[in-house]
């Protein structure tokens, strides 16, 4: 095998000079960024600064955009949902559904779900079994999310927002369902404004302003540099 040469490595996830505007208006701004494998990302930013936007860009749903994007040396899109996982901000499962009916569906639509891990998760979280998701409660439904997203064997997952809907003592138990055999090769990238909650777990950072990437680096690189939790960086940059 022949070994890579300096400067050969390409990033797992490449965005060059992602532009999107709506009515006008940017909510991207010639953003450039760039990940490995490997990493727990934290995506921060206020509402507004355009975490969701490029969320929905990389998982392939959001379409009239210019610049350049590459997840795996493919365009997102029907080549990248086979490896890409994406939770978005809004509920998406049929209210009428209990969790194994769901665990069912993404089984016959996604061929690197593991229905065994989905259970474990679900079990987990202690959600019920014999109640559909109308019977639940919001909290409940997102961890059933959750558990279907994070199930895939994917390369990539995006989960917008994902602990923003629940009480503070649910966020921890979420975030530990999150990372329950996550794998050490893919990229976890996680967008929020509740730094707090995530900062122990991530190892890398983008902060958002605007539509333009204000900040980005090493998690612990960045405290060491700024002399401060990632908390209170995001509290003196956003104030």
């Amino acid at each position: 095998m022949t070994t890579p040469a300096p400067g050969d490595h390409a990033p797992l996830l490449a965005v060059t000079r992602l532009t999107k505007t709506y009515r006008g208006a940017p909510a991207l701004d010639d953003l450039t960024l760039s990940l490995d494998a490997g990493h727990i990302v934290g995506l921060l930013g206020p509402n507004g600064s355009g975490k969701t936007t490029l969320l929905k860009i990389l998982a392939g749903v959001l379409a009239d955009w210019t610049g350049d994007v590459s997840i795996a040396g493919h365009r997102p899109g029907h080549a990248t949902k086979g490896f890409v996982s994406y939770l978005p901000s809004v509920d998406f499962l049929d209210p009428a559904l209990t969790c194994q009916a769901a665990i069912d569906l993404y089984d016959r639509f996604f061929a690197d779900f593991d229905a065994a891990k989905a259970r474990r998760m679900v079990d987990f979280f202690r959600l019920p079994a014999d109640k559909t998701l109308k019977e639940m409660s919001k909290g409940m439904g997102e961890k059933l999310q959750i558990a279907l997203v994070m199930s895939r064997r994917s390369r990539v997952y995006l989960l917008d927002e994902p602990i923003s809907g629940v009480d503070p003592a649910a966020r921890d138990y979420i975030l530990q369902g999150i990372l329950s055999e996550f794998d050490p090769d893919a990229l976890l990238l996680m967008s929020t404004h509740l730094i707090a909650d995530i900062e122990p777990i991530i190892d890398h950072a983008l902060f958002l302003a605007d539509g333009r990437l204000l900040m980005s680096g090493d998690a612990d690189d960045l405290r060491a540099e700024h002399g401060m939790s990632l908390d209170a960086l995001f509290r003196k940059e956003y104030r």
